[in-house]
């Protein structure tokens, strides 16, 4: 008898009821398009749904595992960011107008679709990911579905509110400056930040500040489709299920200097604390210590403007873009004179902020400052005011898009009115192993994973 897999199910369990012979991979799939479908009206988190599309991936699949194949996703239905190309689909990155389909998969997307990922549809972010928030007059808002007043961050914003709301298990995002991190910090989510060049992208994103990654509800899940979008055999998923052993994990709130009136809310300090005393618990020492971040930020300017100013001369409607978007991709093109020298410096930053990893061996630190704001709170902003308000509330995250460092976000508990918040674990180059590790034992005994939202739609 086929079960019909309820929502909020995690890839592994899906994958052990498809394996027991106990689901299809079309049941999961009618199961998870029902629930993007229900969930739109409130959650708003698909720029585009692949009824038709999916069904046929999920009937192929089906077959495939009829046929003798075991791949580590096959039948499992996840969705993808609006800034990856899947063939048939255009790739409007949050934008208003009429985009050509692409015509060929991006490299992760083939290898989703090799290992069995039935994709059931692209998911809304920020013009050209800019904003730590999902709206825009493409598309509408994007909600968070533990509070639907509040933003679920961005700019892989559309991929948490899919994932956190139960539609699919684990989704597609891409982080230029905490896009994959901040929106999992505030939909509480797994979200991984990885090493530059891991995922393969078919060339260079922002001038190497933009990765993709995974967002799921459990480290395993997000592991699972990270070893499947780099083609890993199981490297992750085995760091998942492997003690990292006792380490030094350095605590750090000080935020990057950014020329901007910041502070940590009580709130946050308090989640990123206690989840350094669950370390601690775990037989982890915990020492206070501070990265040597000096104005890491010059550097961080000119990639990513110069990156959007890119990005908007392939947008066929220009008149339909942001103010705000236009005023950055003029600035982009006034800073593209520094670019050479931002990527020339990245090395002395790597070894001046690295050298914190001398006397640690992974770092702990705020997500973001502050709790997710309200929807609609950056409407009527200036570029400059958007800037700031943006800055302020997430200050922690871009400087390891600057170095190429990967990063994970973990859920470190809600505010009084139960808004989600999260703490990232950071390591050196290549770290991604032992910070999975981590994280997956922190699961063990904070079990973030078994809180769901409640069902408003």
């Amino acid at each position: 008898m086929t079960v019909r897999t309820s929502a909020f199910t995690t890839v592994a369990e899906q994958v052990a009821a498809l394996e027991a012979g106990e689901t299809t991979s079309v049941a999961l799939t009618e199961t998870a398009l029902a629930e993007a479908h229900a969930s739109q009206a409130v959650l708003n988190a698909f720029r585009r749904i692949r009824d038709a599309e999916a069904l046929a991936e999920a009937e192929e699949a089906d077959r495939r595992r009829a046929h003798g194949e075991a791949t580590p996703l096959l039948g499992v239905p996840v969705a993808i960011k609006d800034d990856v190309d899947l063939a048939g689909l255009p790739t409007a990155f949050g934008c208003a107008g009429d985009f050509p389909n692409a015509e060929v998969d991006a490299p992760a997307v083939g290898l989703l679709k090799q290992a069995g990922a039935v994709i059931i549809g692209k998911t809304n972010t920020p013009e050209l990911g800019q904003w730590p928030f999902t709206e825009g007059p493409a598309f509408g808002v994007t909600r968070n579905p533990w509070h639907p007043d509040h933003t679920p961050g961005g700019s892989s914003g559309g991929s948490a509110a899919a994932v956190a709301g139960g539609v699919v298990a684990a989704a597609l995002g891409s982080d230029g400056a905490g896009s994959v991190r901040i929106p999992a910090a505030w939909t509480g989510l797994v979200g991984i930040k990885t090493q530059r060049g891991r995922v393969p992208l078919g060339g260079e994103l922002f001038h190497g500040l933009t990765v993709l990654g995974p967002l799921a509800r459990t480290v395993a899940d997000a592991a699972a489709l990270l070893d499947v979008t780099t083609a890993s055999d199981g490297v992750f998923r085995a760091a998942a299920r492997r003690e990292p052993g006792r380490l030094r994990i350095g605590l750090s709130t000080r935020i990057p200097f950014t020329a901007t009136r910041t502070s940590l809310d009580p709130a946050v300090e308090a989640a990123v604390r206690a989840t350094a005393e669950a370390l601690a618990n775990l037989g982890h020492e915990i020492v206070e210590i501070d990265p040597d971040y000096g104005l890491i930020g010059l550097t961080f300017l000119p990639r990513s403007l110069t990156g959007v100013r890119d990005w908007a001369a392939r947008v066929p409607e220009k008149a339909k873009l942001d103010p705000r978007t236009r005023g950055n991709a003029q600035q982009g093109t006034v800073l593209a004179g520094a670019l050479k020298l931002a990527r020339a410096l990245e090395p002395a930053l790597q070894r001046r902020i690295g050298s914190v990893f001398g006397r640690v061996d992974v770092l702990l630190t705020p997500t973001t400052a502050t709790p997710p704001p309200k929807t609609g709170a950056f409407d009527g902003l200036t570029g400059w005011r958007t800037d700031q308000t943006m800055i302020a509330a997430c200050p922690y995250a871009w400087p390891w898009n600057v170095l190429g460092w990967p990063g994970i976000n973990v859920p470190a508990g809600t505010t009084a009115e139960g808004l989600p918040l999260g703490a990232q674990l950071l390591g050196p180059s290549h770290a991604e192993e032992r910070l999975i590790s981590v994280a997956a034992q922190l699961e063990e005994v904070r079990r973030w994973h078994l809180r769901r939202p409640a069902r408003v739609w």
